[in-house]
């Protein structure tokens, strides 16, 4: 019963010095958080577009089959 009485006190006291006012830690403002993520939003859309535009380029360049099917002779005149 000991370690349970040692333990509520200790957290009665801590939630006491946490509610005290010059204790507190109001952190830093949501504005430089939001300006970082948007900051990092930005650059991954910039990087994914890149990524997406080098892809198409690379996939223009390969040559269409001369045969998808194969086996099958093209077909020349009527």
């Amino acid at each position: 019963m000991r370690p349970v009485l040692y333990l509520s006190t200790a957290i009665a006291l801590r939630w006491a010095e946490m509610r005290d006012v010059k204790e507190r830690d109001r952190g830093d403002s949501p504005v430089p958080t939001a300006v970082i993520i948007l900051g990092m939003v930005v650059i991954a859309m910039a990087v994914t577009t890149f990524i997406f535009t080098m892809t198409n380029a690379w996939l223009d360049d390969i040559p269409d089959p001369a045969d998808p099917v194969g086996g099958n002779p093209p077909v020349v005149g009527p």
